[in-house]
């Protein structure tokens, strides 16, 4: 697994003013603390934040959103609690465009698509199972997905995400025999060297909830063989 986030010296800040900052994600890292008492991304940003700004007392930091442990990409916070509280409407509404690239095995069927499926989150396994028609307590679940380019071994997709649940792209993508690049969980043969897997939040693009500017965030590709492939 790739050594976690311990201080801000890494830190790679994609935008930043006064109510959001964004960073881009390491495979690895986990946005907010959790059982495992690993250091947080939110903890990490929170100290950027007093540090650069020499604050004296606690630093507001909201987490608007979340992405996998094991998955990379852009992830963005809430510096103010007005911008908070409207940017967790936004996502909740649909109001947010999520784009992510993908690394999977086998092509899929169709060179352009969008998956419908119903999905049901395990607690206890911490996995999500996906069903053709509407189960108890199951989600809806939608996305569409592009084939961008054939590498020897492995394809590369762009998925615009409709909804966001649990572990869904990697769920569906496993639903259609299409598993991503090192995740064991959802159907991959092994493991990646780095124990993450190959999806990437790339771009957010969304109306700032204060200036109403258009705000578009791009978060660039981990630098190694595979992904350099795909460029």
């Amino acid at each position: 697994m790739t050594k976690t986030l311990s201080n801000t010296k890494n830190l790679q800040i994609l935008y930043e003013d006064n109510h959001i900052i964004a960073i881009n994600k390491r495979c690895g890292d986990i946005v907010q603390g959790d059982k495992t008492g690993d250091k947080s991304l939110s903890e990490i940003v929170k100290s950027h934040l007093k540090e650069k700004y020499n604050k004296p007392g606690n630093v507001f930091l909201g987490v608007v959103h979340r992405i996998d442990r094991p998955t990379s990409g852009v992830v963005m916070f809430a510096k103010t609690s007005k911008s908070l509280s409207r940017l967790n409407n936004m996502f909740k509404n649909g109001k947010i465009e999520k784009y992510y690239l993908a690394i999977i095995k086998n092509t899929p069927k169709k060179n352009e698509d969008t998956l419908i499926h119903w999905l049901l989150k395990n607690p206890k396994t911490n996995k999500s199972t996906h069903f053709k028609s509407e189960k108890n307590n199951s989600k809806k679940a939608i996305l569409h997905y592009k084939l961008l380019k054939k590498l020897d071994r492995y394809n590369l997709i762009k998925i615009k995400l409709e909804t966001g649940r649990h572990h869904q792209i990697r769920c569906q993508l496993h639903a259609i025999d299409c598993p991503i690049r090192g995740d064991l969980k959802y159907g991959y043969d092994r493991s990646n060297v780095d124990g993450g897997i190959d999806l990437h939040a790339k771009t957010i693009i969304f109306e700032h909830p204060v200036t109403k500017n258009i705000i578009k965030i791009n978060a660039p590709v981990k630098k190694n063989k595979i992904w350099s492939a795909t460029q």
